[in-house]
């Protein structure tokens, strides 16, 4: 699955934004305040929505005025994303809009539609189409897929409990909603990244975790689970943790006597092996990236903040390197970042930048800057070109 078109308005400091075409990777750059964080949480917003209710993800955000744009208490929060389920052309382009707003001082949807389009062009079929609770969905999605020329559409009506619940939660459990689905899976399944390597550095209680938590205070146990189950990707991210960080060697998820786990590092030029506490927080933190990225169980968006803390700045090109193989294997990644080399390790169409002016925020497209493609094209690298001001309102004083 990959998203190719993003449109918020109303949402926190996104009065009006959209980028489209994305690529596997996009990296994304801005000031401290230009809504890094809250382009991220656009999918930690739905996902909420969908887990409970839209009033509860609402609230849990300190309100629909505190979610709203600033001056736009009146107006309503909308977004639309376009994507195709394996991120090739010959899909279909699968559009998902919400429109969520406040009514009699109670938050309710407004609109919900989940659509295909028919071929390149012509008006699509609204497999989804829902208002304040009540509306029609296509219950023989499965011959669209076998006919598209010749379907013909078979509707249902439906009834939700109360109107600030999401359609998509009701009906995506079901399989003949099969777009529905696949929705449901990118925000149930999204997964962000925020490593903080204290916790990465502790031991554990023994047991099983297959997914890495966003913290990374889990990682022994994953890394054990990995070993244990899957030996050979085990051994792919060892020999990656070679070629990344020099002198490691071998990686260990050790059971200690009194029940916990805890990883040892073996650098080659020493007999013995340093348990983690006493690693680089750099090694462990490219272990933790390995580990995210080879595990088995994959992600369709992965969302990673500020990827080069700890991190020595020649690791940087390499980390780029392995976000960008995820993503070429079918996981789409968002990242944020503050640091130069990590931009210059990056292709022109991966690189975005936010620009806030008057209280809102705007996204734009490296590759659609003239003289930064120039330049680019000319040799210059990305970050370069960032710190010296080309990227022009990315920069707190630019």
């Amino acid at each position: 699955m990959r998203i190719e078109k993003l449109h918020i308005k109303n949402f926190k400091v996104f009065a009006d934004a959209e980028i489209k075409d994305l690529p596997n990777m996009c990296v994304f750059l801005g000031a401290n305040g230009s809504g890094k964080s809250t382009l991220f949480d656009v999918f930690g917003f739905l996902s909420a929505c969908l887990k409970n209710n839209v009033r509860s993800a609402i609230n849990n955000r300190g309100g629909f005025k505190e979610v709203v744009s600033r001056g736009k208490e009146k107006e309503d929060i909308e977004f639309e994303i376009k994507f195709r389920n394996d991120g090739k052309t010959r899909q279909p382009l699968i559009t998902y809009q919400l429109c969520v707003g406040l009514e009699n001082g109670q938050i309710v949807v407004k609109k919900e539609i989940l659509s295909y389009r028919r071929g390149q062009k012509g008006k699509p079929y609204r497999f989804l189409d829902f208002s304040h609770g009540e509306g029609r969905a296509i219950v023989n999605e499965e011959e669209f897929e076998k006919d598209k020329q010749e379907f013909k559409e078979e509707r249902k009506d439906y009834k939700l409990d109360t109107p600030d619940i999401l359609a998509i939660k009701g009906l995506g459990q079901f399989q003949e909603f099969k777009a529905v689905a696949d929705f449901r899976r990118l925000l149930d399944n999204w997964y962000i990244a925020t490593f903080q390597i204290p916790d990465a550095k502790k031991s554990q209680e023994i047991g099983v975790q297959e997914s890495l938590s966003p913290t990374g205070d889990n990682l022994a146990l994953v890394a054990d689970y990995i070993y244990e189950n899957h030996p050979d990707t085990f051994n792919l991210i060892l020999e990656k943790m070679k070629q990344r960080v020099p002198g490691v060697s071998h990686v260990d998820a050790e059971k200690t006597a009194d029940g916990r786990i805890i990883l040892r590092f073996q650098d080659g030029a020493f007999k013995d092996p340093f348990i983690s506490r006493y690693v680089s927080d750099g090694t462990l933190k490219m272990f933790a990236y390995l580990i995210l990225l080879y595990s088995p169980n994959r992600y369709p968006l992965l969302c990673i903040e500020e990827p080069e803390n700890y991190l020595h700045p020649a690791l940087l090109k390499e980390l780029a390197e392995e976000f960008r193989d995820y993503a070429n294997r079918g996981g789409q990644v968002f990242i944020s970042t503050h640091s130069p080399d990590f931009v210059n390790a990056l292709e022109l169409e991966e690189l975005f930048w936010l620009k806030k002016e008057n209280g809102y925020t705007t996204i734009h497209r490296a590759a659609d800057d003239e003289t930064v493609k120039s330049l680019y094209d000319q040799g210059d690298k990305l970050g370069w070109l960032w710190t010296q001001g080309y990227l022009k309102g990315s920069n707190p004083n630019s």
